[in-house]
Parts: C-alpha cells; structure tokens; sequence
C-alpha cells in the first residue's frame, strides 16, 4: 500500500494501493493495464474528485515537457503534468498568456482540463477548455485516440471537465492569450452590500477580469477588483517572483474570532473608495500563491470550498444563502463573488453557466453539513449548481439533477477507471 494522501482541502485522507509518478509514455501506458486506475495532477482539487482509497494512481508531475509552441499564433502543445506556472514563465516573456486561469497556477495542464477551470474573465472569454484545439487520450484498453472538435469529438466533450474518468490525457494542444505586458489596469471599489455589488457588476462587463471578495459576516460588504491587460509596454514582461512563504505549521489558525479581524482589516486597508492601480498579473490572479501550504492554518479537519452558480437575476436567493451561513454562524475569511457569462464550454460537465457564483472557505465543523445542505435547496430550487472538483459533500440525487447531462456522460467513461468522487456519485462503482 501507498502512503496517505490528501486533497487539497485536506478533509479526505486516502492510502491509494499504489502510486507511480511515470517520466515516459510506456510507463504510463503500462501503468493504465492496472484494474482501478486514476490519473491525477498535482492534487489540488478541494474535495474527492482527485483520490481513491482503493485504486492505483498514475500522477502526471513528472510528465511535463513542452513540446511545441508558435510564438506567431500562440498555440503550444505539452504534455499534460506541465504545471501552469511553468507555462507562465515560458509564455510571458514571449508576449502570451493563459487565456483564463484559476487562483492558483500550481495546477497541471491536465487538471486544467479535466475540471474545465474557470477565471475572472469568464463573462469574456468562457472556460479553459473552449481553448482546447485536441488532445491525446489513453484508455485502458491500450488506445491513443486523438480528440478535438472535429475527431472524437464526443470523446473531446466528455473529457473537457470530466473529472479524469474518461481516461488518461496525455498531450494538450492549447491557444494562449496574446499580451503587451504582464501588468494590469486595475481598478479595486470598494462596496457595501449585494446590491452595491450588483451595480458594480453591472457597469464592469467591458473588463476583460472581474471579481470581488465579500465579507459575508458583515451584509456581504467588499471590494470589487477588476482588471485589464495594460497596453503600456514600458512596463515589460516581467515574470513572478520565485520568492514564497512555506506555511509550516499544521495549526487550526482559523477560527471565527480570527476571521473577524482579518475581515475588518482587509476591508479596511483600502482608504479610498475606488483605488487605481497598475498591478502585476501574480497579485492580481494569484493572491495567495506566495503563501506555500496555506491550506494548514484550518488544521488537521481540513476545510470546505462551498462553490455554486446561481441565475444573475437571483438576488434574493444569493441573499438568503448569506443568511444560513449567518445562522449557523459560519465565517469566512475567504469569499469571492464573481460572474460567468453567456459563452457555453465545449465540456459535457463543465460547471460554469449564465450567472453569478459565490466560492466560500469553510473551517470544517460538526455544524457544516446541515448548514450547507440547506444553501443546497436553494441553489437547486433556482436551477443553479455545485462545482464537483470543490465538492466534500453534496448527494449523488442533487449531482444527477444539477447536471443534466449526466447519462450522456456516464457512456464516455473508462471502465477501469475511478474516484472515490465518482463512486460517492454513483458514476463508477
């Protein structure tokens, strides 16, 4: 048996039968003829989705060459354990960058794609995976099939935020964003409410990234960011520090009382109502990235992402969700607001639709999953829904209806493939 591991989230702690980390293609290949297989990236999935406690995991880290990339056009092609930051630090002095990237670039290429991730310029641009020209993917049975709109295009559907059970990825083909500089226009305004927030919102949709971060202790008061790439090449294409904090102790630093004066400094640290700045892209995409292992401060019970998307229009559901958080008095010191446009993804399970959604940090505790199930009854009750790669906890009868396109999905997935996700969902047994 393996040693222990955990998700991100560290709330699951699972001993895989095996684990290898393969350099070359044979020995993934070889790999995948095990019964009760998963490949994993780098582990950063909050929840299940990227563990199994009875199967062989294939972890791709060492997988992670480059092997092309056009700097006329933009579209480079590496194999999938390539982390997102190392495609930073080769892309940007060149004049590129990530079309859309989550809050942290310690993520493979392969799990950016298996979880379909999603950024603060969804409203512009849609998801990771609508800039997938193809990939190559390995199923158990010995195959490499390509897949792209055009050629296994089911296959390319159900893989693009299929949360790695279709089979193994091995090579990604991708369309960068073209860039002047790596600093921001930013704008940070500071609000006081749901309906401040709204307002804000509704007069930022020409910015290419949007988003706020809400104190939901305090009637969802905050500051909203959004930004756009500066024009202004005198600034340069100036890669991120490699300096980091590695948070070393296990110690549940999180509580309410912490919380609480965080939130009222953070709040209060801007002095001014609407702050213009000029911001490098790491500060502004990657917040906590300088902070190594920040996920110790909740101890060793771990912590829960709540994420859902709800209807643009459901004001007052976003309020009332606000209000069982209040109820069961659970804080956070990490609340981010944002909005998913128009734009569909390609992915058969992709989560993000036409809406607004609300990503909370929860310190694990006995009274979490009652208060959490119901914010459940409303996000479904407005025909919203919860993001499986942050998921700890949601039944497989609410999985079903906030993803319609299960049954079509269930036929694309290996046989030999699994996750204790997946069988927590009903998906592979």
């Amino acid at each position: 048996m393996a040693n222990k591991i955990t998700s991100f989230g560290r709330y699951f702690k699972v001993q895989p039968k095996s684990i290898v980390a393969p350099y070359w293609l044979d020995e993934i290949i070889k790999s995948t003829m095990y019964e009760n297989t998963l490949t994993v990236g780098n582990l950063k999935s909050y929840g299940d989705s990227c563990l199994s406690g009875d199967n062989n995991l294939i972890q791709t880290i060492n997988f992670n060459k480059l092997i092309s990339f056009n700097i006329k056009t933009g579209i480079l092609k590496a194999e999938v354990g390539i982390s997102l930051e190392d495609i930073i630090n080769f892309i940007v002095p060149r004049g590129w960058f990530l079309p859309v990237t989550p809050g942290t670039k310690y993520i493979t290429l392969g799990g950016a794609i298996s979880n379909d991730v999603h950024g603060k310029n969804h409203h512009k641009f849609g998801t990771f995976g609508s800039f997938i020209n193809s990939f190559e993917l390995l199923t158990s049975d010995g195959q490499i099939r390509t897949c792209s709109p055009n050629e296994n295009s089911a296959l390319y559907n159900a893989t693009i935020g299929g949360l790695g059970l279709t089979g193994t990825i091995l090579t990604a083909e991708m369309r960068c964003f073209k860039i002047e500089t790596s600093y921001l226009d930013v704008e940070n305004i500071k609000f006081k409410s749901v309906k401040d927030f709204y307002a804000i919102n509704d007069d930022s949709v020409e910015w290419e990234s949007t988003v706020a971060w809400v104190d939901i202790a305090n009637d969802c008061r905050g500051i909203y960011n959004r930004g756009n790439f500066s024009n202004r090449r005198k600034y340069g294409l100036i890669l991120h520090s490699e300096k980091k904090i590695n948070f070393p102790l296990n110690y549940p630093f999180i509580n309410n009382f912490t919380i609480s004066i965080f939130n009222q400094l953070f709040y209060s640290k801007q002095l001014t109502k609407i702050q213009k700045i000029t911001a490098h892209y790491e500060p502004f995409y990657y917040p906590l990235d300088k902070l190594l292992n920040w996920n110790k401060v909740y101890g060793n019970k771990g912590l829960f992402q709540y994420q859902f998307v709800i209807p643009l229009d459901a004001r007052n559901e976003l309020n009332d969700i606000v209000k069982i958080f209040k109820k069961y008095n659970q804080k956070s010191f990490l609340t981010v607001l944002k909005t998913f446009g128009e734009l569909k993804s390609p992915g058969l399970m992709s989560f993000p639709k036409p809406g607004i959604t609300m990503a909370v940090d929860f310190k694990y505790n006995d009274k979490l999953h009652k208060c959490l199930a119901e914010a459940d009854k409303i996000v479904m009750a407005v025909g919203g829904r919860l993001y499986p790669a942050k998921d700890s906890r949601m039944s497989a009868e609410d999985f079903y209806t906030m993803f319609p396109n299960i049954e079509e999905y269930k036929k694309y997935i290996d046989p030999n493939y699994s996750s204790d996700f997946s069988k927590r969902m009903n998906l592979t047994k």
